[in-house]
């Protein structure tokens, strides 16, 4: 098989939650601990750093992992999705992972891993620790999938325990209120590993999860959001990175606690590593401006919590009409994600399309509860290549246009169907 032929194998034979949402979903570790005995334990090869949370566990491992290579060190970074290539979420440096290494790890594996009838997830998960120990790294930066305590990245023992925060997102695999949820993130601490929470937002039964578990594994925990960290400037612009900022300087400061990193992460590693963090790992899609004329910009938030926060971004930026270019997935709050849009009813066009997925939600089914929110659609589009070339024919040179509600809808944005 060549590299295409490879990962159409890939997307077929393994559910993948991108397409499918919940039927990809698999509840327990079986499959991965029969993947990572049979390939021999490689993340024991290295040092781990565990990151979970509701928003921004992707943008907290890129900024941890530009600063560590800032180091001087060999660093891992498995993430996910992806939005052109599936490669994307698994690098070395910065450097994707050879097309090639895909190729053998399905060529030469398929037939140990086939009748596990493994997820999409748990083998590529497999595949990342596995390249990671072939690459010598010395510390991987390892993003949970969905959720924590059940997901199969959960076989890691982690130097450190990062949670960025916690709000409302696949209600149906952890739990209908926030407490649920933190208990389900709150699952990748492990005993005597330090733990740094992002953000709990004044919930106090959130807090009171994390205080919880970490007392009874006997793990040191900090909010960074209770500490008090001075301002510092970085390349990814989101005002919703503030708090990303200060949950990766919370984790770095305790970090510098274990010799290892101690002797390694300077002052100007963690000034260069944020300034530099898209072009040191590839990051993309996180209120990243695209284009000019109008000014273009895009973002992957995609449940209540990050629509609230591209809602208020969008608020604050200058421009003189606003246009934006939106769609979802079937399984999220459309509902409340429109709620949260009407405070632009009157300065915003909508222009209303889906991703190419089988979880899209219809164009149509968005429109309707646009509409009932008092929100101007300009039209439905099957594509959002329809819907950009419509809203780029309407805009002026000083408009802005947004393109976002579903990391899906960006990645087809990026990967031409545009």
């Amino acid at each position: 098989m060549d590299y295409q032929q490879t990962i159409d194998y890939l997307y077929h034979a393994a559910p993948l939650f991108q397409n499918i949402g919940a039927g990809a979903y698999k509840e327990g570790l079986t499959n991965t601990h029969v993947l990572d005995k049979h390939f021999g334990h490689p993340h024991r090869r290295y040092r781990t750093i565990h990151i979970a949370g509701t928003n921004g566990k992707g943008s907290v491992s890129s900024m941890l992992a530009a600063i560590l290579q800032e180091a001087g060190l060999r660093v891992g970074l498995y993430t996910s999705p992806h939005l052109e290539d599936f490669r994307e979420r698994i690098r070395v440096n910065g450097e994707m992972i050879p097309e090639e290494r895909v190729v053998t790890f399905v060529e030469q594996e398929r037939a140990f891993f086939e009748p596990l009838h493994p997820s999409f997830f748990e083998l590529t998960t497999a595949l990342a620790f596995l390249y990671f120990a072939e690459q010598q790294v010395d510390v991987a930066v390892v993003e949970v999938g969905l959720g924590g305590r059940m997901d199969c990245t959960n076989i890691i023992q982690p130097d450190l325990s990062i949670i960025t925060n916690i709000s409302f997102d696949h209600q149906q695999f952890l739990g209908d209120t926030l407490a649920l949820i933190a208990g389900e993130k709150a699952g990748i601490i492990k005993a005597g590993v330090p733990v740094v929470v992002g953000e709990t937002n004044g919930h106090a039964d959130v807090r009171a999860v994390f205080v919880e578990r970490a007392k009874a594994l006997g793990s040191p925990l900090r909010f960074a959001d209770e500490e008090a960290w001075q301002p510092i400037e970085g390349e990814l612009s989101g005002r919703y990175q503030r708090a990303n900022r200060a949950t990766v300087q919370c984790a770095v400061d305790e970090l510098r606690k274990q010799p290892f990193y101690s002797e390694r992460i300077s002052d100007a590693a963690l000034r260069d590593g944020l300034l530099h963090v898209c072009e040191l790992t590839g990051l993309r899609g996180r209120w990243q401006v695209v284009g000019q004329q109008p000014t273009t910009i895009c973002d992957v938030g995609h449940n209540a919590a990050g629509i609230e926060q591209v809602v208020q971004q969008l608020s604050e930026q200058p421009h003189e009409h606003l246009l934006i270019v939106f769609g979802m997935v079937g399984d999220k709050d459309y509902r409340k994600a429109m709620e949260l849009m009407a405070v632009l009813r009157d300065r915003a066009d909508f222009y209303l399309t889906q991703p190419s997925s089988e979880r899209a939600l219809p164009a149509e089914t968005l429109a309707e509860a646009a509409r009932q929110n008092g929100l101007r659609v300009r039209a439905c589009f099957h594509t959002i290549k329809e819907a950009v070339e419509a809203a780029h024919a309407d805009a002026r040179p000083d408009d802005l246009l947004f393109i976002g509600g579903s990391c899906y809808l960006v990645a087809d944005y990026f990967s031409g169907a545009r």
